[in-house]
């Protein structure tokens, strides 16, 4: 019988996702780890939420992780296929309508105290060092949704300065979006990594340590960002409930698409 008291940080990072989203939110997500803790908390944490994705498919429920957003998985479980256009015209309804019951999940390589993320290049924009794919829809749905940021949890991601806004935070804090003509009452909620969870200051607008994993410290996470980060209300998250990671293993993620299980690697956790 398989043994579903280990987990890894990748399984720990996918339930943390998971107990983000409340019932009743729509949730905008996108394929790999966003969609298997968006899948996880329909099945086991907010079973009232819907999901929707970029390709106008909305109240997703997929049995097996789909590969994109465009995969027959998404679309055979769905409750409406829309094109594009109607999956747009719906979140500008939802913010037209001033609405906090829209949630959207976005990455990155860089991130900085504020939430500011860049997936577009590393080094000087014209003259770059990488390369990324940039924001497909990134940069619109962080400006207009509340937003949790998916990152790993690297000093070399997590920087003072980042070398390109893909996709704007709370800029440089209180007033930073109104400055520069964003909505000012949206913005990033939380940064889920493979370390922990962090969250904003209502204040400040500053990031800060909110939760560790069992697997984590708050030393830990200070030795792994690139800035001053307030580790004072950090809290020990709970493991994984074993039933939850057998769900991820045996239902969403059965061939490990996108959370690979390697026996050695395997982190005990229950």
């Amino acid at each position: 019988m398989a043994d579903y008291t280990n987990y890894t940080n990748k399984e720990m990072q996918a339930v943390t996702i998971a107990k983000c989203i409340k019932n009743g939110q729509v949730v905008i997500v996108g394929t790999g780890l966003p969609l298997i803790g968006a899948s996880l908390a329909k099945r086991c944490f907010a079973p009232e939420c819907n999901l929707i994705v970029e390709s106008g498919l909305m109240d997703c429920a997929p049995i097996e992780v789909p590969r994109s957003v465009g995969d027959n998985r998404l679309m055979a479980q769905c409750g409406v296929q829309w094109p594009n256009v109607r999956f747009i015209g719906f979140e500008a309804n939802e913010w037209l309508h001033d609405s906090d019951r829209l949630i959207a999940f976005i990455g990155g390589a860089q991130i900085d105290p504020y939430g500011n993320v860049n997936s577009t290049c590393i080094g000087d924009y014209h003259h770059p060092k990488t390369r990324f794919t940039g924001s497909g829809g990134a940069n619109g749905i962080a400006t207009y949704s509340n937003t949790v940021i998916m990152m790993q949890h690297e000093k070399r991601r997590f920087i003072d300065k980042i070398d390109y806004m893909t996709s704007p935070g709370w800029i440089d804090g209180p007033g930073g979006r109104e400055r520069i003509g964003l909505p000012g009452n949206r913005g990033p909620q939380m940064v889920v990594t493979d370390r922990g969870l962090m969250k904003f200051d209502e204040k400040t607008k500053r990031m800060y340590l909110a939760g560790y994993y069992p697997t984590s410290s708050p030393e830990d996470i200070i030795e792994n960002t690139g800035f001053e980060i307030d580790v004072s209300r950090a809290v020990l998250l709970d493991a994984p409930d074993p039933e939850v990671i057998r769900i991820i293993r045996e239902e969403i993620d059965p061939k490990e698409a996108f959370i690979k299980v390697p026996k050695e690697d395997a982190l005990v956790g229950v």
